[in-house]
């Protein structure tokens, strides 16, 4: 009896996660990139977008502007990129193929979409005042915010089994804020963007995290046959 009852609570906490993410992982970040999308196709304005970003730029110093470039920059090509590119080797190299292969197709197709997507949407990014480090791509959705929170997600989903769970969480979440912060106090993107490849990302990783661990989460060795 003792027996059932664990492995149908252990069956409850792993169909609750993958409930959990389908309906706040998958679809709420879907519908949320979606709504925003088609006010971006519409050439619609948000009635945020500038606000914020003035209110940003309110707080500009020379000390923000230092430490912002910096998180800027750690949130893309001397931080993120890096980094996704260690967490892939280091579980090639402890042979940990499925996780290796949600963190490589996180990141890689995470990048690809986002490539898409802004050649699709083509927007141009804001131009309220001269940025201290500007930006001549499209703008929708934010590569920093969906490359942070591609990596935030594969680094949470993995350690979510483990007793890293939330300091890997509360990092994870921190970064992702800061990173996305720093696009707008910038001025590079709007408000908008950063909330648009948040969505985007999030779908992205937890829509693979379901498919690739629909028998079993990770961190599972594969049942040895008998000799």
């Amino acid at each position: 009896m003792a027996q059932g009852l664990n492995a149908l609570l252990g069956l409850l906490r792993e169909r609750g996660l993958r409930i959990l993410l389908l309906f706040a992982g998958v679809l709420a970040p879907l519908w949320l990139f979606v709504e925003l999308a088609d006010e971006v196709h519409e050439l619609e304005d948000f009635f945020f977008d500038d606000p914020l970003l003035w209110r940003m730029h309110a707080l500009a110093s020379p000390a923000l502007d230092r430490f912002f470039v910096g998180v800027s920059a750690a949130g893309y090509q001397y931080g993120v990129i890096p980094v996704d590119i260690v967490v892939v080797l280091g579980l090639l190299a402890w042979r940990r193929w499925r996780e290796a292969l949600f963190a490589a197709a996180s990141f890689i197709g995470s990048a690809l979409l986002n490539l898409a997507t802004k050649q699709f949407f083509q927007r141009d990014r804001p131009s309220l005042w001269d940025s201290v480090a500007p930006e001549h791509t499209f703008s929708f959705p934010s590569g920093h915010a969906m490359g942070s929170m591609t990596l935030a997600m594969v680094v949470f989903l993995l350690a979510w089994r483990t007793r890293w769970r939330w300091p890997a969480a509360l990092a994870a979440l921190a970064f992702v804020l800061l990173v996305g912060l720093s696009r707008v106090y910038l001025g590079v993107h709007y408000p908008s963007d950063i909330l648009g490849g948040w969505a985007a990302g999030m779908a992205w990783v937890a829509g693979l995290y379901i498919v690739l661990y629909r028998n079993g989460g990770p961190w599972k060795r594969a049942p040895q046959a008998n000799s």
